[in-house]
C-alpha cells in the first residue's frame, strides 16, 4: 500500500479531549513532528477529524 506523511502545524491546545486523543493515536505529540503511516480508511478518518492541525502528503 501507499504511504503518507502526517505533521502536525497547530498546536492542540484549547481543543477537545477526543481531538487531542486523535492526535495522539496517529503518533503525533510535539509541533512540526512527522510520522509516517500506510494510507487506509481508518488513518484517513483520523485525519478528517484533525485536518486543521495537520498536513498531509505522499511518502
Amino acid at each position: 500500500m501507499a504511504k503518507i506523511k502526517v505533521t502536525q502545524v497547530k498546536s492542540a491546545i484549547n481543543r477537545s479531549k477526543r481531538q487531542k486523543a486523535t492526535l495522539e493515536a496517529l503518533g503525533l505529540r510535539k509541533l512540526q513532528q512527522t510520522v509516517e503511516h500506510e494510507d487506509n480508511d481508518v488513518i484517513r478518518g483520523m485525519i478528517k477529524k484533525v485536518e486543521h492541525m495537520v498536513s498531509v502528503e505522499k511518502a
